[in-house]
């Protein structure tokens, strides 16, 4: 029988106990397709106490992450602990020792990304990162290599289950953003802090990651324009309905050629509407769905759990498999982990969101008066923004304020988001406007 390929462990949390159970329970099966045992022969973690429910026998576990680099039957280290510092030191030690990396860490890929492919170019050593994109979804994978032959024109996806399944619960119950935000933590769909899910961070760490394979584009997440999903309201999910519409949060991610041949590129996360009809709206609850566009291929849907101990597992898993198969035939580097070779990487501008066309809905708290709803119109007048529609919800004294619900026609954001610093500022509206933009074609 050929020699085991180990991996070593650090972080026994949620996801690496999961890495823990899929190496035990699937050893048979990943021996058959490999032709040699992929052995788990060291656990590094700060708690050494809580059962975790699998087990660790003949498994050396303790907290010596520095012991598990420098372990010679450790071939893989599987990096699960998250975070920037802290985690960038361990991988970068571990490449230096000549490791190869399996790491589930989308933030510190999107922020440390270009030092850590760098250092294990010069080491000659893999880094895979499957699970850090989309949970058990093979994204990833798949630009990389199923669809190697594509020009990518466009990914555009549901990157995050927490929000996603705020959104679906606040549609179908019509309850408050707080309300089911709670319900998400006490059924641990969100974190005791969501702040990275609800304000959109999480899914730019992705869509920096997409961008970065589909489009070859040196990108940081910090470039990448982000809104999250405070401040919508029962209301907003109603209008969306009428129109046929629904709501949800997008990373989207283009690639612009100009008539000079140069590209561009356009990245944003934010809520979004969606037709009603589109497979992007159907994707319910915690679950993720990412759309990609090919040259040759066309449209095509990644659907699966985005999160989750064994999901995330699976992915993991797939790439210490991808990588045991390599060091057995005496190379790395199969594939490049960005899709496209370290020197085919390039800094592309991105399309300022200013330049961006297209319609919108905008939600005005203003007193029900006459003349409010004439001024506020006039004001897109001036920006030459078209009114499609307009819904007043309820009605109010002449000193309350009502949602005034407007679809505009297509136009350019910068002209749409200077009306709206002028509208905000007139006496009769009581609050900022909430602005969502419709993405036609998702």
């Amino acid at each position: 029988m050929a020699k085991a390929v180990g991996v070593g462990l650090i972080g026994l949390g949620t996801i690496g106990t999961g890495v823990a159970k899929v190496l035990s329970a699937n050893a048979g099966v990943i021996e058959q397709r490999l032709g040699f045992p992929l052995r788990l022969v060291r656990v590094a973690d700060l708690d050494t106490e809580t059962d975790r429910g699998v087990d660790l026998s003949g498994i050396r576990f303790d907290s010596d992450a520095e012991g598990l680099i420098d372990d010679p039957e450790v071939e893989i280290v599987v990096e699960l602990i998250g975070g920037y510092d802290v985690a960038r030191r361990l991988v970068l030690r571990s490449i230096e020792a000549g490791k190869h990396i399996v790491t589930a860490n989308k933030a510190l890929l999107a922020l440390h990304g270009a030092e850590i492919f760098g250092a294990a170019l010069r080491r000659d050593v893999d880094v895979a990162f499957e699970a850090s994109v989309a949970g058990g979804i093979p994204i990833l994978r798949s630009i990389r290599e199923g669809l190697v032959a594509n020009r990518i024109e466009c990914v555009r996806g549901i990157m995050n289950g927490t929000t996603n399944y705020v959104l679906t619960e606040m549609e179908e119950t019509g309850e408050d953003f707080d309300v089911v935000v709670k319900r998400a933590q006490d059924l641990g769909y969100a974190e005791a802090d969501p702040s990275f899910d609800l304000d959109g961070v999480d899914a730019a760490h992705k869509l920096t990651l997409l961008a970065a394979m589909a489009f070859g584009a040196e990108l940081t997440f910090k470039e990448v324009p982000t809104e999250g999903i405070r401040g919508l309201a029962p209301v907003d999910f109603e209008a969306a309905s009428e129109l046929g519409d629904r709501i949800k949060l997008l990373g989207i991610a283009k690639c612009h050629i100009g008539d000079d041949g140069q590209e561009r590129i356009e990245a944003r996360v934010h809520p979004t509407l969606v037709p009603r009809r589109s497979l992007l709206a159907k994707v319910e609850g915690a679950m993720n769905a990412v759309a990609v566009d090919g040259d040759a291929v066309g449209p095509t849907l990644f659907y699966g759990a985005g999160a989750g101990e064994l999901p995330t597992a699976s992915a993991v898993v797939a790439d210490l498999v991808e990588i045991a198969r390599e060091i057995r035939r005496g190379g790395a580097g199969r594939v490049a982990p960005l899709s496209y070779v370290p020197e085919a990487l390039r800094p592309l501008p991105l399309v300022p969101m200013g330049e961006l066309w297209g319609r919108a809905y905008l939600r005005f708290t203003a007193v029900d008066r006459p003349g409010v709803l004439g001024h506020i119109a006039g004001v897109l007048g001036e920006h030459e923004i078209g009114i499609e529609s307009v819904i007043q919800k309820g009605r109010g004294a002449a000193t309350e304020s009502v949602p005034v619900l407007v679809q505009t026609h297509p136009a350019r954001e910068a002209a749409i988001r200077s009306a709206l610093e002028e509208i905000d500022r007139l006496p009769d509206v009581t609050a900022p406007t909430r602005l969502v933009r419709i993405e036609e074609d998702a």
